[in-house]
């Protein structure tokens, strides 16, 4: 299938997921295009697709430089280096994986020194793996205790990454992990107002809608296997 047939089948499946959940909002659908080139981008784009996730800075970089259009969102989803925040600040709309103090302070000074205030969202490790990104649910709080004094980011909600291969009654339980993280955090910082959940891949997300997602992350499903050499 063409990778506007695709986008048509996904967008399809997310639909009809919102029926079975009786949601009348329907997700945003953010193609992971990571490993495949701007022309598939640009292939997308014509079937009116314009969010758009990266995973490797220096890849997404190119690939953004490449295509140089003003009508597409791009959302950083991979793990983030301190040391590549000014990348990741200048050329993304939205990241979604920011874990740590360390990594937000960063992030905030290289928005400031380009008058940017950068849209995030804070990674959870809802599956307590040690070798995956994410702060631990029980964290979140006093986290977001030290992120708010920060006047350059926007913390607009929460992303998470469950672990891979689970049956559907193991996955809804980091869904509504997350899903009862915002609402708690809510809660708490009334005035952050947060309402993104971006949870869900290609072979998930029709259970994190169940759970309030709002971004869905597709890749496989639009544009194939990846080519990771």
């Amino acid at each position: 299938m063409s990778i506007n047939k695709n986008i048509e089948e996904i967008k399809n499946q997310i639909k009809n997921a919102c029926i079975k959940a009786e949601r009348k909002d329907l997700p945003k659908l953010i193609a992971v295009s990571k490993t495949k080139p701007y022309t598939d981008v640009l292939e997308a784009v014509k079937a009116g697709q314009y969010d758009f996730g990266e995973n490797y800075i220096q890849e997404a970089m190119e690939k953004i430089d490449s295509i140089n259009k003003n009508d597409i969102t791009w959302h950083f989803i991979g793990g983030l280096q301190s040391n590549k925040a000014k990348f990741a600040v200048k050329y993304f709309d939205l990241i979604h994986s920011v874990d740590s103090m360390k990594l937000a302070k960063e992030i905030n000074k290289r928005a400031k020194d380009i008058d940017k205030v950068q849209n995030i969202l804070i990674q959870i490790n809802t599956g307590k793996e040690e070798q995956k990104s994410g702060i631990m649910p029980e964290d979140a709080e006093k986290l977001f205790k030290e992120l708010i004094n920060l006047k350059n980011i926007k913390i607009l909600g929460l992303m998470a990454i469950p672990p891979f291969g689970m049956e559907e009654d193991e996955a809804e339980k980091h869904f509504s992990l997350l899903q009862k993280t915002l609402q708690n955090l809510n809660n708490k910082f009334e005035n952050l107002g947060m309402t993104e959940l971006s949870m869900g891949m290609s072979d998930d997300f029709h259970i994190a809608i169940k759970f309030g997602a709002t971004m869905v992350r597709v890749g496989t499903k639009i544009f194939g296997e990846r080519n990771y050499k």
